[in-house]
């Protein structure tokens, strides 16, 4: 501690052992026996009795029975050195007032922290917590998750600013989405360098959820100790009052910061960032919000981690898919080290990439942007003496390879990938130079200097806008591309040493296939004159004139024909299931094909996938109208399909009324299409049975070959909603209510019928000073706000002629005066329907 700290050694200050605690609560450290061994200062001052008196004492001569039989309850389900267990509302002395707790072991001892228990009637951090998440899975990318998780927290929790503050590879920060009170100045977009938070301090947010700083200037509560023990020695990296760094206290204060919470955001048990909550005034928050909000943080932090998850499996599928067909592809070449060249515009699809160079065997292959033949020659050299066999990438060349500053405008960020056992040969994705301007919040290369606080650290004073342009990167190589790059080089050395024998089995597997081709054309051929010629048929029977007829007979041909087109055109995009079915059985049945009943969601089928289902779908069909339900007037075809839980595509085709089924004397060909088309084409699975009441039949269809489809449902598109729903409100809103949860109901009415920004207030008090602040274009206003009312606030917004909606609780009279009379009343619990019919009356 009396080391001289600067910029070398301040990651090892020992925020962990501070030896004091913040004052809002205080802290007792039990030995195995339950003996108190230490205490803070102001453990009397909660307790009614001298600090050191607590010393030594059993904890049996100072809770009640009750409340030591709660903590060693909880001290049962402690598991991990991380662990803390909560209790709330715990009266540790008989006819004193409550307590939470937290309760968490440090190495051999036993830490008891409590404050006093504040009760919070609308306050349940389940249904808190449900509320919020509901709002953010109707969000939509990273940026509008991150900007409504923070606007949800600062409604949680009452702060100035709640900010989603994103870390970098190299410990520095952005502000990447904001909720602030109004006239405050924005931070969104800043940049703050990682010395700003230490490298000890980001291990300590990785280890709690939550950190809250109520007051900076609160003067801590030293530890006091036997002489046994040492007080200054405590670790309380797991402590919820564990006092603040005066380095950090100091920085605060540069900001103008009075108070601050974090919540910590991970993935895959790393810091991805925090929530960072500031207040310019001190702000304590319940120990019961504080769970909320933690809890809200891991929700928040595992909907993040299974988005960027979803995107990175979509990405990695993309690549898998390529690589399989690499695979299949160069399989059948006679030397598998020319399949490697004759594919390297394949590999580019695999990871995005501006240019990619393959050496190979001595011999170098260079495509899109990249640098010459000889600045590749050397870089391969240096990647084999620095990274033999490895794969290796950077997004800054010149960082790792000095002579790539000569070519960092045509090549900033590389990534190596071995393609043989011995260090030689390997393939080189590249990116280019992407120049960016970097917005910081104050010059982060300025020196700290020593200040007032002796022999530390000094934080910056200056958080003025400071602009760096970015130049000799790339955008950086992600985990993803690092795991596609490991898989695409397994699958080359595959091909280079393992795919002799597998090439011929391949074009053995190729001249089959081909054959099956030769023999479903011929058939499908047979089937299409035998369906013409039942149309003509069926069409003359019930055709009333020869133009009628020929009518008939066209609408029905063209069915086909344009059945036989979704089947064949295999360069279209994915293809709807519906109108597959929808085809064939209008070609079977023009005005009838009511008959066949379709239920599923609306999915679309890749075209391999289209055109062999294709040909199921029409020999099911086929066998259907000759020998099944559709052969005669009575019969019914039910198709459902549905999505198994790894979104593969579950098809259920069943026949009802029509005549007693016979099973098949002999498989025909047609049949082994419906048998085996799937499993082989697709890997799918294909099951049929003749049941006496009619077929019944299951066809599974790979995740990959299946695409969801909402936009076929019918729902009116984004644009249709946005014309219906004009805005009514504009500007700043103002609503005061004293139940949180409804308050923060009505701030999703009011945001979605126009405001750009929504004030909240539960009190008189606190609506005229946001009314002071700014000046709202709408309000609405809980007439009843516990032991007050709104109506003073509806008769200043008269003045200031701001318009306004009253709302009263369901059955309660409406205590108006006559002066205000002409402004609408809604009865809780109202929607955006009652609001906007309201909001009518005001016109």
């Amino acid at each position: 501690m009396n080391e001289q700290v600067n910029l070398v050694n301040c990651d090892r200050e020992p925020i962990h052992i501070p030896g004091s605690v913040q004052p809002f609560g205080f802290l007792l450290t039990l030995l195995s026996d339950f003996t108190i061994c230490m205490a803070s200062e102001n453990g009397g001052d909660f307790l009614g009795t001298e600090t050191s008196e607590l010393l030594q004492r059993p904890i049996e001569n100072v809770f009640t029975e009750a409340a030591i039989s709660a903590i060693r309850a909880r001290v049962d389900y402690l598991s991990g050195p991380d662990a803390v267990e909560r209790i709330f509302g715990l009266q540790l002395q008989a006819g004193k007032p409550k307590f939470d707790l937290a309760v968490h072991f440090s190495g051999a001892y036993l830490i008891i922290e409590a404050e006093p228990s504040v009760v919070e009637a609308d306050v349940n951090s389940g249904d808190l917590v449900r509320l919020m998440l509901g709002r953010l899975r109707k969000t939509k990318g990273l940026t509008e998750l991150a900007q409504e998780a923070s606007r949800q927290l600062k409604v949680l929790t009452g702060f100035d600013r709640v900010m989603v503050y994103r870390f970098a590879e190299d410990g520095s920060g952005e502000v990447i989405a904001e909720a602030a009170a109004s006239g405050l100045e924005p931070f969104l977009g800043l940049h703050y360098p990682a010395s700003d938070i230490p490298r000890q301090a980001r291990i300590l947010y990785q280890r709690n959820w939550l950190r809250i700083i109520a007051d900076i200037n609160a003067r801590p509560a030293r530890l006091q100790s036997t002489a046994t023990h040492s007080a200054a020695l405590l670790d309380l990296s797991m402590s919820v009052l564990r006092s603040v760094s005066p380095i950090h206290i100091e920085y605060l204060r540069n900001m103008g910061v009075a108070a601050s919470m974090s919540v910590s955001i991970l993935r895959d048990g790393k810091l991805w960032g925090l929530f960072a909550c500031h207040h310019y005034s001190p702000r304590h928050i319940s120990f019961e919000k504080r769970t909320a909000s933690e809890l809200f943080g891991q929700m928040f932090s595992w909907i993040l981690e299974g988005r960027e998850r979803e995107e990175d499996m979509a990405y990695e599928t993309s690549a898998h898919q390529i690589q399989e067909r690499l695979m299949e592809t160069a399989a059948a070449h006679a030397h598998s080290s020319r399949a490697i060249i004759d594919f390297i515009g394949e590999y580019r699809k695999m990871i995005a990439c501006d240019g990619i160079a393959l050496w190979s065997e001595g011999d170098i292959t260079l495509e899109g942007e990249t640098p010459t033949e000889s600045e590749v020659k050397d870089l391969v050299g240096f990647i084999n003496r620095t990274s033999p066999g490895r794969i290796c990438a950077s997004a800054e060349i010149a960082k790792v390879y000095a002579s790539g500053q000569s070519f960092r405008d045509r090549a900033a960020g590389f990534l190596a990938v071995p393609i043989s056992r011995v260090p030689r040969d390997c393939l080189i994705f590249f990116r280019r130079e992407v120049l960016r301007s970097v917005n910081w919040a104050g010059d982060p290369n300025k020196s700290y200097s020593e200040g007032p606080l002796g022999a530390r650290l000094t934080p910056r004073k200056s958080f003025e806008l400071w602009q760096e342009t970015v130049a000799g990167q790339s955008k950086p190589w992600t985990s993803a591309d690092l795991r596609i790059a490991e898989g695409l080089r397994v699958t080359l050395l595959e091909v280079i040493l393992q795919l002799s024998d597998l090439a011929a089995r391949e074009r053995k597997n190729s001249q089959e296939r081909q054959e099956l081709m030769i023999a479903e054309l011929n058939h499908r051929v047979r089937n299409i004159l035998s369906l013409v010629r039942s149309l003509v048929a069926q069409s003359k029977d019930n055709a009333a004139s020869t133009e009628e007829f020929a009518t008939v007979l066209g609408g029905r041909i063209q069915a086909l024909a344009r059945a036989h087109d979704q089947i064949t055109s295999l360069n279209w995009a994915p293809v709807a299931l519906k109108s597959l079915i929808d085809s064939e059985a209008g070609a079977y049945l023009g005005a009838r094909a009511g008959r066949i009943k379709l239920d599923g969601p609306d999915v679309a089928l890749d075209p391999k996938a289209f055109a062999t289902l294709a040909l199921v779908v029409h020999e099911m069909m086929t066998n259907s109208a000759k020998y099944g339900a559709l052969a005669d007037s009575t019969g019914q075809v039910e198709v459902v399909w549905k999505l198994d839980r790894g979104s593969g595509l579950v098809i259920d085709w069943k026949e009802s009324g029509g005549p007693p089924v016979q099973p098949p004397s002999r498989r025909g060909f047609g049949t082994t299409i419906i048998e085996r088309s799937v499993p082989f084409d697709l890997k799918g699975d294909a099951e049929i049975r003749f049941d006496l009441l009619g077929v019944q039949a299951r066809f599974v269809i790979p995740a990959n070959y299946v695409q969801f489809m909402p936009s076929l449902s019918g729902a009116p598109s984004r644009v249709e909603a946005d014309e219906a729903a004009t805005p009514r409100i504009s500007e700043t809103a103002l609503i005061v209510e004293d139940n949180l949860i409804i308050a923060m109901a009505a701030e999703v009415i009011l945001l979605e019928l126009g405001a750009r920004h929504v004030e909240t207030a539960a009190s008189v008090n606190q609506a005229m000073q946001a009314i002071a602040r700014t000046k709202p274009s709408f309000a609405l206003l809980d007439i009843n706000l516990g032991g007050e009312s709104s109506i003073p606030i509806g008769k200043r917004l008269k003045e200031l002629q701001v318009p306004f909606i009253f709302a009263t609780g369901y059955g309660e009279r409406a205590p108006v005066p006559e002066d205000l009379a002409e402004a609408p009343v809604i009865q809780k619990p109202y929607t955006r329907e009652t609001v906007e019919a309201a909001l009518a009356k005001l016109k």
